[in-house]
């Protein structure tokens, strides 16, 4: 299987080159029949950013496709303030939206928010710091870390945590919150990434902070206060079901190698290419293999100890014998993981991921004898089912937690809930 070659290490600019422009941050507010609530929202950040931030900032309108008065409030607004403009898509899609607007901005930093200003605005001196100092290459607002205030109901906040739960477990990600409308990226940043992004929607975000972090780019994560609009016209559901069909198109996208992540790691990333590095189609592969050599051995050790035993004793040495079998080989083929440095933990954190997979096929045993007297027949098809699924938590666990892959993206967080100063 071919392995993907780290080209040479160049190290990305240190600080951006601002100039003086005369607006260094553009801030973007998608907007879709907002009529009731862009005039308010304008005026507020218009007069927060006047009085509070050292530097010019150009705020811009995109409306996407709205079909009440909201671009004609837009265009008022852009009239009256200059620092306003308004761009009129003739397509829904937040994801469109900004990135229309952030392919033809002539800022060095692109930022956005949402229309109904949920996030308290005194986070936005913190979020935009890292990027105009050249410290971080993209910046998010996060409800999910110490320091944050939420104000919003346990649904939203379930499946919340639920999405970004999925996302550190399917993709490997570090971020702690996906979804908040609070984020900001360096123009050079967003123009390596925006061509490899293919939702236009709301999983842009996602896709966004999962690209960047496969690139090795070093996100900053602002904890905000943020309140709920109880009058938010966002369909949770129809979202959460994009959502997870974006994640399960990422996951294939990036293991096929479909996505040329390479690129934009050699472009810009903090981190040089570490040596072994395999991607996560080849660790699939190298896995599965391992797996399908560890359940043969498996099914014999099991037939064989069952003949004198029962099922219970018998999954379990069988179990047992193959585990420690299946963390070395691991170690060694799957993730590339040389020398004896580590060993002992890796072959106990091994045995951990070993008890997990055992209380599942344990459990499996114990609900099919509570039922019935079945053949051993039986007893193996049932054990071979409730491997399967623990095969996919081990992989999870070994991939993210036994053998973490080395040059993990660079996160920061600013973990205070006192504003800093910009």
């Amino acid at each position: 299987m071919a392995e993907e070659s780290p080209a040479p290490y160049v190290r990305p600019r240190s600080a951006i080159a601002l100039g003086p422009p005369a607006e260094p941050v553009d801030i973007v507010i998608p907007v879709y029949n907002e009529e009731k609530d862009l005039e308010n929202c304008i005026r507020r950040l218009h007069g927060y950013i006047k009085d509070e931030l050292p530097y010019a900032v150009r705020i811009s309108i995109a409306d996407n496709a709205s079909t009440d008065s909201t671009p004609l409030i837009a265009e008022r607004l852009a009239r009256e303030f200059p620092e306003v403009h308004s761009f009129r898509l003739p397509e829904k899609g937040r994801g469109r939206a900004l990135r229309t607007v952030w392919q033809q901005s002539p800022s060095p930093v692109l930022a956005y928010m949402d229309v109904d200003l949920s996030t308290d605005l005194a986070a936005l001196g913190p979020l935009l710091a890292p990027l105009l100092s050249g410290h971080s290459d993209v910046s998010i607002g996060t409800r999910l870390a110490h320091g944050s205030h939420i104000q919003r109901g346990a649904k939203r906040d379930v499946i919340s945590r639920c999405y970004n739960l999925i996302l550190h477990t399917a993709l490997g990600t570090h971020f702690t919150d996906a979804q908040c409308g609070f984020k900001a990226v360096r123009h050079d940043v967003a123009d390596q990434l925006l061509p490899l992004i293919k939702d236009n929607e709301w999983f842009f975000d996602t896709e966004l902070l999962v690209l960047a972090e496969q690139a090795g780019l070093r996100v900053a994560e602002i904890p905000v206060d943020w309140i709920d609009d109880p009058n938010s016209s966002v369909d949770v559901m129809h979202t959460a079901k994009s959502d997870l069909r974006g994640v399960g198109r990422l996951i294939v996208s990036l293991g096929t190698g479909r996505i040329p992540i390479a690129a934009v790691r050699h472009e810009l990333s903090r981190i040089p290419p570490q040596a072994g590095t395999r991607s996560l189609f080849s660790q699939l592969v190298r896995f599965g293999a391992i797996g399908i050599a560890s359940t043969l051995a498996y099914i014999l050790i099991f037939w064989m100890v069952r003949q004198y035993t029962g099922a219970q004793v018998a999954n379990f040495v069988a179990l047992l014998t193959t585990a420690i079998g299946n963390t070395a080989a691991n170690r060694f083929f799957t993730f590339g993981i040389r020398g004896s440095t580590g060993v002992v933990t890796h072959h106990l954190q091994g045995l951990v991921v070993f008890g997990l997979g055992w209380s599942l096929t344990a459990g499996s045993l114990f609900a099919l004898h509570a039922l019935a007297e079945p053949p051993p027949t039986v007893e193996l098809a049932a054990l071979v089912a409730a491997n399967l699924l623990a095969t996919v938590l081990r992989f999870v666990l070994f991939r993210n937690w036994v053998f973490p892959r080395p040059g993990r993206p660079i996160k920061d967080r600013l973990l205070t809930t006192d504003r800093a100063e910009t």
